[in-house]
């Protein structure tokens, strides 16, 4: 007669890191200003700083987070600075 076979214990699940939601300000440096607002219902993206009152708004998708909104806002900076120096 043979032994039962024991269950594989299924591996533990990853936690995932929270993703931050206050950036600093590409334009007065101020630390933890940057604020993101999702709009879901309009699939908008926002966002503002606090001190300087600057503001990004673009385009989300339904996987879009505050830091895709924040990077977007970084990118469109740079495009926007290099096309300045080659001009």
């Amino acid at each position: 007669m043979g032994k039962r076979k024991a269950k594989a214990k299924p591996a533990p699940k990853k936690r995932m890191d929270k993703l931050d939601t206050v950036f600093s300000c590409p334009f007065c440096n101020h630390g933890s200003s940057v604020e993101c607002r999702i709009d879901m219902k309009n699939l908008i993206g926002e966002a503002t700083c606090g001190i300087c009152q600057e503001s990004f708004s673009t385009t989300i998708t339904a996987l879009s987070e505050a830091i895709d909104i924040y990077s977007e806002w970084i990118d469109e900076c740079e495009r926007v600075n290099t096309v300045d120096d080659d001009a």
